[in-house]
Order: C-alpha cells, then sequence, then structure tokens
C-alpha cells in the first residue's frame, strides 16, 4: 500500500479544520471560564488529521465495535475533543459552549456519560494501557481491521505507568495500536525534563519495540505520511513524536509558561481573529471516513455467563478459595468465549493459569506491572468486548488504585480477584498480605464485593461477578477452608447466609473468609460452657445483608462480635457498624489486625494478632459482661 501525498486543497482544508479547532476551544473555555484552550492548541493539526483523514467512525453508533478507537490520555483537552465531533457532525456547534456546566455531559475531563467516548481519562498516565487492551483484543479476539489512536501529553510521558503499557505493547507486537506524543515542550507549572529532545523520546520508545517517527506536528502533511506509516508497519506498534508548541498560533502565547488551564480572558478576541485571518475556506467542511463493511468486529454475546458445571464438592471437603476460584473461572471460559483472564505472573497462585491450559489464547499475561495490568482490563472490557477476570495478590492491586478508580469513572464492568489476603497467608510476612483491600473496594463507586468462605461460595461469586455490572472484587484466601455449603446452595448478591443457629442464641458473630471458621470454632467452644452463638457469612461486603444482620442480631439481644483478617478502616468490621448505626440498642465487638503483622505460620499470627477462635471467646464474654 504505497504513499499518496493529499492534494494540495485537502491539505489546506485540514489545516483550516485545525483552526477552527482551535478557535471552538477558546470558545468552549471562554465560556466556561475555565479548561485548557493552550493544550488543545498544540494538538490542533493532529486531532484534524485523525478525525478527518484517518479514523473511521460511525456517527450514528459512536461505539461501534468495528470503528477505530481513539483516547485522549491527555484528557485536559478534552474541548478540542469535543469540538473535533461536533464538526464531524455528531451533534452542534453551539453546544460547545456548555462545556463545563453542571447541566452538560461535556465535562472538564472526558467521561463516558457522551456516547462517544469509551473510557475517563484526564488522571494521567492511564490512556496507553486502555489503548492497548482495546488493541489486544482487536487483534488477537476479535481479528477485526480496526484501529486503537491513543493521545499522550509530554508531561505525563513521565509517569511510570505510560512505560509498563509501552513494553506490553511492543512485547505484544500491536501493530494496530498508534501512540502520539504531543511533545509541547511545556508542563502545568514549568518546562518538561525533555523538553523538546526528540531523539531522547524516540530511542526510548525504539528500545520498547516501537516503529518511532519524529514529526513536525503542525504540519499536515508530515502528519498524513506518519499515519501511513503507522497502518502499513507490521509486528510494531507505532509512535509518532510530534513537535508542537503549547498555544500554537496564539500571539503572544505560544511556547509560554504560565498558561496552562487557564482561559484566554481579555486576549482571546484578538486571538480568535487572528486565527480567522489564518484560515482560508471559512465555510470547509469534511467528513470522517466510514467503517468499511470488510474486516468487521463479530457479533459477540457476555451475557447470561454461566458455570458449565455446578461445584462438585463433598462437604468437609478441604480447598482454598483461591483454587476454587481458578476451576470456576475455567467453567466460565467453557461456557462463554469471551472470558479472558488477566495476570502480573501470579498466575500459578491466584490459579487465573487454569483458563491458561484450557484455553492459552485468552490468558493475557501483564508480569509485574499492575498500573497496566488493570488499564489494559478496562480497554479489554470496552465496548462489551471481553468478560474480563484480572487477579494478583489482593494488596498488590493498591498501587493500581488509580486506575481502578478510574475503571469506576469509565462505567467498567472488570472483575477484580485479590488472593493472599490478610495475616493468614503466613510466611511471606505484611508486604505480600492484602490487608487494605476491602476498604480500597468499597470506596469504588458501584462496586461489589464478595467476600466468600468455601469453595462452593467462590465458584458462585465467580457466575455472579461475570454478570454483574460496575467493578466488582472477589477476595480469596491462601489457606485451605473447609466446604460448608452443598453444592446446589443458592447465593445472591447482597444476601449472607445464617451458617449456624439457635432459638437460644446469645450473640451474633460475623465472620468472612477465615474468620467464619473461627467463629464456628468460638461457637463450639462457648457452648461447651453453655452460651449459643449464631453465625453468619455475609458473602458480599458491599452490598452488606443488614436486614439480616438487623434481624438476627435482634434475635441475640443486640450483642454482635465481628472478626476480620484485615486492618480495622473500611473493612467487614465498618461495614456491619455502618448497617447498624441506625439501630438501637446493639454493641458491636471488632476484632481486626490492630497493628503491621510479621512473618509467621498462620495459625500463630491469626492468634497473635487477635482475630483467633480464642479472642473471639474472650470478646463473647466481655460483651455478655456488660
Amino acid at each position: 500500500m504505497s504513499y499518496h501525498k493529499p492534494e494540495a486543497k485537502t491539505v489546506q482544508d485540514l489545516k483550516d479544520l485545525a483552526q477552527k479547532l482551535r478557535i471552538h476551544s477558546i470558545n468552549a473555555t471562554q465560556a466556561s471560564k475555565s479548561g485548557h484552550p493552550t493544550s488543545c492548541a498544540s494538538i490542533a493539526e493532529i486531532m484534524s488529521v485523525l478525525f478527518f483523514q484517518q479514523l473511521r467512525l460511525n456517527l450514528k453508533h459512536p461505539r461501534d465495535p468495528s470503528s477505530d478507537r481513539f483516547i485522549l490520555s491527555k484528557g485536559h483537552a478534552a474541548p478540542i475533543l469535543y469540538a473535533a465531533w461536533a464538526e464531524a457532525g455528531l451533534f452542534p456547534i453551539e453546544d460547545l459552549n456548555n462545556l463545563r456546566k453542571i447541566d452538560s455531559d461535556l465535562e472538564g475531563h472526558p467521561t463516558p456519560r457522551l456516547n462517544f467516548i469509551d473510557v475517563g481519562t484526564g488522571s494521567l498516565g492511564q490512556g496507553v494501557a486502555v489503548g492497548a487492551g482495546m488493541a489486544y483484543v482487536g487483534k488477537n479476539f476479535d481479528k477485526a481491521d480496526y484501529r486503537t489512536y491513543v493521545v499522550v501529553g509530554d508531561g505525563e510521558s513521565a509517569e511510570g505507568s505510560i512505560w509498563e503499557s509501552l513494553h506490553f505493547a511492543g512485547h505484544y507486537k500491536l501493530d494496530n495500536l498508534c501512540v502520539i506524543f504531543d511533545v509541547n515542550r511545556l508542563g502545568q507549572s514549568e518546562a518538561t525534563s525533555l523538553q523538546h529532545k526528540l531523539d531522547v523520546y524516540r530511542d526510548r520508545l525504539e528500545a520498547f519495540g516501537f516503529n518511532a517517527v519524529v514529526v513536525d506536528g503542525h504540519d499536515i502533511e508530515e502528519l498524513s505520511k506518519a499515519f501511513h506509516c503507522a497502518a502499513i508497519t507490521k509486528s510494531k506498534p507505532t509512535a509518532i513524536i510530534a513537535k508542537t508548541f503549547k498555544g500554537k498560533d496564539f500571539p503572544n502565547i505560544e511556547d509560554l509558561d504560565n498558561w496552562h488551564g487557564k482561559p484566554l480572558g481579555d486576549k482571546a478576541a484578538e486571538v480568535v481573529k487572528h486565527l480567522q485571518g489564518l484560515i482560508v475556506n471559512k465555510n470547509v467542511k469534511l467528513a470522517p471516513k466510514p467503517v468499511p463493511k470488510t474486516g468487521a468486529a463479530p457479533e459477540v454475546d457476555i451475557s447470561n455467563v454461566k458455570l458449565s458445571s455446578p461445584p462438585s464438592y463433598k462437604l468437609g471437603d478441604s480447598i482454598a478459595t483461591r483454587l476454587a476460584y481458578g476451576t470456576a473461572l475455567a467453567k466460565i471460559g467453557q461456557n462463554n468465549q469471551r472470558v479472558v483472564a488477566l495476570d502480573g505472573d501470579t498466575k500459578n497462585s491466584t490459579f487465573s493459569d487454569k483458563l491458561k491450559n484450557l484455553d492459552p489464547e485468552r490468558y493475557i499475561e501483564c508480569f509485574i506491572a499492575e498500573q497496566n495490568l488493570v488499564g489494559v482490563a478496562v480497554g479489554a472490557a470496552c465496548r462489551r468486548r471481553t468478560v474480563a477476570f484480572v487477579s494478583t495478590f489482593a494488596t498488590f492491586f493498591t498501587r493500581a488504585f488509580d486506575q481502578i478508580r478510574m475503571g469506576a469513572i469509565s462505567q467498567t464492568n472488570v472483575n477484580f480477584v485479590g488472593s493472599h489476603c490478610g495475616c493468614s497467608i503466613g510466611e511471606d510476612g505484611p508486604s505480600q498480605m492484602g490487608l487494605e483491600d476491602i476498604a480500597m473496594f468499597r470506596t469504588i463507586p458501584g462496586s461489589t464485593i464478595f467476600y466468600p468462605s468455601d469453595a462452593v461460595s467462590t465458584e458462585r461469586a465467580v457466575e455472579l461477578a461475570a454478570n454483574t455490572k460496575g467493578v466488582c472484587f472477589i477476595r480469596t484466601s491462601r489457606p485451605n477452608t473447609c466446604v460448608i455449603y452443598d453444592n446446589e446452595e443458592p447465593f445472591t448478591i447482597g444476601r449472607g447466609k445464617v451458617v449456624r443457629q439457635k432459638s437460644s442464641d446469645e450473640v451474633l458473630l460475623i465472620g468472612a473468609g477465615i474468620t467464619l471458621y473461627e467463629c464456628l470454632a468460638a461457637a463450639d467452644q462457648l457452648e461447651k460452657n453453655c452460651i449459643t452463638a449464631r453465625v453468619i457469612d455475609p458473602f458480599t461486603v458491599k452490598p452488606l445483608d443488614a436486614e439480616l444482620i438487623i434481624e438476627h442480631g435482634k434475635q441475640c439481644g443486640g450483642r454482635v462480635v465481628v472478626v476480620e483478617d484485615h486492618y480495622q478502616q473500611g473493612g467487614l468490621g465498618e461495614a456491619v457498624l455502618s448497617a447498624l448505626a441506625g439501630e438501637r440498642n446493639f454493641v458491636v465487638k471488632h476484632l481486626f489486625v490492630p497493628t503491621v503483622p510479621r512473618s509467621g505460620p498462620p495459625s500463630v499470627l491469626i492468634d497473635m494478632f487477635g482475630i483467633s477462635a480464642r479472642h473471639v471467646v474472650n470478646a463473647v464474654n466481655e460483651i455478655l459482661k456488660d
């Protein structure tokens, strides 16, 4: 496919459109009295060439699975993204003046409240990971012709997460991915560290396995040629390193510091007049390319995902919930070809390797790069192309919290599975213990948190998560636990289980995972002293079955003991306390890991840090004394 230089008229039209996009960005930020017009100006030609020469779009259905993907990683340049879609004809130009208004979805940074946005951006350093996830799906699962383009700011390229993602893209030879670096030299408060050292960018990107092309980012012909080069390059992703200037073509503002994130104010009219003078054809109108009929993405159905066979355990079997997760993952993978697993080189500990063993193509190894791991999963799940399950040790999700948080803003349906939770992992010590994970995931808007205690409930948690909207988190444990549920036991989100009860119960014990068994052991010990205790397994921590806890708590005289293998703040205990906050005549004892644990045998640690059956018995005796 040889390169055909665009005609002079096309070049001029694209130049004119770039100036119109600059003017729209100025006007929109003037109307909102806030925003980033200078950051928009540096990518005007890039956006003009992309939207009106390169991208194949469906204006009637912007999230058409077969259309090209575009991610503006430098989300603060949202006004020019909105302007490009408006110029393409998706919505009226006048709507751009509603930028950042309370009743407008044209927000300060893009979110999927808009039907042409796949993911929220603006928390910098995340767009390449999402784009890499989309490109991986396009190349390996959809086997379709759509391409993915990501515009990255030079300031955000200081983020380590960007380089995790570039390594991933280079390693997997994602030749359907094109990353455009907007090297405009200036950051928010001063110049970037590399400024205009384009050779450094090129050398780094080539070292990461990219076809790296340096261009004048304001030259339409150079950009056209670079995008053509990207489209024909095989076995390598392409990086276009565009030398640009912040505030390009804004007199007395271009390439000057201290203009980041500011509307032009009283200089706006003068700048707009100058830009209008640069436009040759005031009525220029171009349309994006349509989505071709060939190379389309296949139709897929990711609804009603089921276990291919029900759980098949014997009561009393001793099986780790992390192992049951792997079994369930393979089962739903047998049921639906769009179930995929992603992991950060812990697959033989989380047991996500069970899906790899079933179908290696549906396992994505992301290596030890958890921020990219999460971002790739968010990209893979976009446009309902996959049912993505991401697994690693629960504690390692903490370093990707921003990606998870942005996933929620992006309305993602990714499922996270954190194994090796709590001090019950034992000898590996505190750096490997997930003790903050429930708190972290509870704060995510719309999240669902499963904390299954045995193999049967774990398999059902996986099945439920696969069909649940929003972020899901399944907390799995390293130690073996006894199967306590029949294989036919039904499970529902937000509904707990009473696993032990008598009419004479004087106290309600609540535990999850390994602490459920400490509660059951404590109940056995208490009964020897003629004290009967009821035990609840919450199954989901969010939503918590408050009705069940209140009902049975009242039947037990308002006496409740909650025990968890987690720090005090934000876990199961505080969820129970919140549920009971509006109730009278309750007293709650909360047992938790009170400080940073240490290495040691699991049973010794559980006792040393106050969450063993012995401590539950002591808490019950104290509560009955009061």
